[in-house]
Parts: C-alpha cells; sequence; structure tokens
C-alpha cells in the first residue's frame, strides 16, 4: 500500500532520452551520411524486386511469393528505426515520448517476429522444392501459402502485442535513458520502478525461444537438403545451391542478432549497438543484394523490366 502512494506521488516519465550511436558531431555526420545511403538503397532495391516479381509472370511462384513479403517486410522493418536515427544525429535532445517508444517497439517485433516465421517457410519451400520436386506445386500450391503467409503475420502480431503488453502496464518514474538509438523491450523494461525479474524470463522465453527454435528447424532442414543435393545432377545442385546458400546468409544474419539480444538477461554489452545497427540498417540491404546477385532469374527479370522501361521512356520522347 505504502509503495503504491509513494509511486502514485513519483512523476511518472513521458518521455525517454536516446543515447544515439555517438556523441562525436564528426561521426554523427559521417553516420548519418552512411545510413542514409543505406536506407535509400534498401528502399530502392526491396521496392524494385517487389515491382519485379509482380511484373513477371514467370515469377508467380511460391518462392518468389514469399521473397516479395521479405522484400516488404525489410522495408517495413528499416523504417521503423532508421528515419528515427537519421533525424536523431542532428537533434541535441534526441527524445521519443512513451507512446512512440511502445509503438516502434510492437511494430519492431512484429516485422521482426514475422521475418522469422517467414524465413522458416521459406525454407520449408526450399526443402519440398529441392527434395520432393514432384509434389512441390501440389504440396505448395497457392492456397497454402496464402495461408501460410495468413499465419506468419498472425504469429507476429500476436508475439508483439504480447511483449509490448507486458512492457507498458509497467511503472516508468526514472531514470529515463535509453542506451540505444531505438527502443527496444530489453532496454526499456531496465526502466521500470519495479521488479522485472519474471518478466525479462518471459522475454528470454518468448523471443528467445522462437529465434533459437526457427534456427535448429532452418539448420535441420538445409542439412537435409544438403544430403539431398548430392545424388542429383551437377547443374541442379549449383542452382539449388545458390539459392540455398543466399537464404542461409540471409538466416544467419538476421537470426543471429535475435539469439544474441533476446536470448540472455537484459544487461548491456558494449556489441548491442552494432549488433543493432547491422540488424535494423544493413540487413534489411544485404537481404536485397543477396537475393538479386545471387539469382539469375531475377537479374534476368530485373533486366527484362528495366529494359523495357528505358524502351518506352525512348518511344515517348521520340513521339512528343
Amino acid at each position: 500500500m505504502e509503495e503504491a502512494v509513494l509511486l502514485n506521488q513519483t512523476s511518472l516519465v513521458t518521455y525517454f532520452w536516446l543515447r544515439g550511436l555517438s556523441v562525436n558531431q564528426k561521426a554523427q555526420i559521417a553516420m548519418f551520411s552512411m545510413f542514409l545511403i543505406f536506407y535509400v538503397l534498401t528502399l530502392i532495391g526491396n521496392i524494385l524486386i517487389v515491382i519485379t516479381i509482380i511484373y513477371d509472370h514467370r515469377l508467380h511462384t511460391p518462392m518468389y511469393f514469399f521473397l516479395s513479403n521479405l522484400s516488404f517486410i525489410d522495408v517495413c522493418h528499416s523504417t521503423v528505426t532508421v528515419p528515427k536515427m537519421l533525424r536523431d544525429t542532428w537533434s541535441e535532445e534526441k527524445l521519443i515520448s512513451l507512446d512512440a517508444c511502445v509503438t516502434q517497439m510492437f511494430f519492431l517485433h512484429l516485422f521482426a517476429c514475422t521475418e522469422i516465421f517467414l524465413l522458416t517457410v521459406m525454407a520449408y519451400d526450399r526443402y519440398v522444392a529441392i527434395c520432393k520436386p514432384l509434389q512441390y506445386m501440389i504440396v505448395m500450391n497457392w492456397k497454402v501459402c496464402v495461408l501460410l503467409a495468413v499465419a506468419l503475420w498472425t504469429g507476429g502480431t500476436i508475439h508483439s502485442i504480447a511483449l509490448t503488453s507486458l512492457t507498458i502496464k509497467l511503472p516508468y518514474c526514472g531514470p529515463d535513458e535509453i542506451d540505444n538509438f531505438f527502443c527496444d523491450v530489453p532496454q526499456v523494461i531496465k526502466l521500470a520502478c519495479t521488479d522485472t525479474h519474471v518478466i525479462e524470463i518471459l522475454i528470454v522465453s518468448n523471443s528467445g525461444l522462437i529465434s533459437v527454435v526457427c534456427f535448429v528447424v532452418l539448420v535441420v532442414s538445409y542439412a537435409v537438403i544438403l544430403v539431398s543435393l548430392r545424388q542429383q545432377i551437377s547443374k541442379g545442385r549449383r542452382k539449388a545451391l545458390s539459392t540455398c546458400a543466399a537464404h542461409l546468409t540471409v538466416v544467419t544474419l538476421f537470426l543471429g542478432h535475435c539469439i544474441f539480444i533476446y536470448s540472455r538477461p537484459s544487461t548491456s554489452l558494449p556489441e548491442d549497438k552494432v549488433v543493432s545497427v547491422f540488424f535494423t540498417a544493413v540487413t534489411p540491404l544485404l537481404n536485397a543484394i543477396i537475393y538479386t546477385l545471387r539469382n539469375e532469374e531475377m537479374k534476368s527479370a530485373f533486366n527484362k523490366l528495366v529494359g523495357r522501361k528505358v524502351f518506352f521512356t525512348q518511344y515517348y520522347i521520340i513521339s512528343v
């Protein structure tokens, strides 16, 4: 009772101060330029992937359906944190309201968890395509693909609601400093004016368990795929290995961060910011690069799209 009265008398925090990446002005200018380029390239690259897949009917297959979902998620995932980080680079007071902080956490975990589920589904898609090619279009028909897409978005939403609900119900009355450039659950709950040990365990058992389980499923899937590839002809093996190598690279980059951050108690490490930058600003761009540069079908479709656009532009100029 006395604790509740004391809490009511305490001035509750309505804004948080983000430390950002650096206090050095020259370093901030360099980081602003670098991450602005990353963000613009991320938008252009992933949006072009979606447009190319929609435009080219040859890419209307389950694999590219899920790839277009991945590109859409990467655009959204990067947009949750990077624009705020770029704006804060030029601001002395890197403030974010409690409501904005909760909103950022919700969408961050929505897109991150949905991407984890999507990468797992994409591994299953490759397993069926390589290990059971004759049954592929039966197993991965369009109805199944749509249901899987709905399921992974629903799972991401439920996960995000659960985490933000645990966070928003906590009292915050100081300190108000987050040692990062965006709001994330582990950093925010450390600022609560109450014992958060149980909530930290729930977060580790939720986010950490999802990351680890999905990673194990992915590793097992690719182990089975690699065993199956030993029995295939060399040309088909090279194409399948190229696709799987691209997917496995994305998985390692993305899930590595999730396991590192969410599979341990809420303690700050010097590496956290570096890992978070890579997770939010670099990985979404790498996804686009990896899936296009290592994919002959995507490069062919993209060149076809660009060539037709150039042709229509030249035709229009000559007509005018």
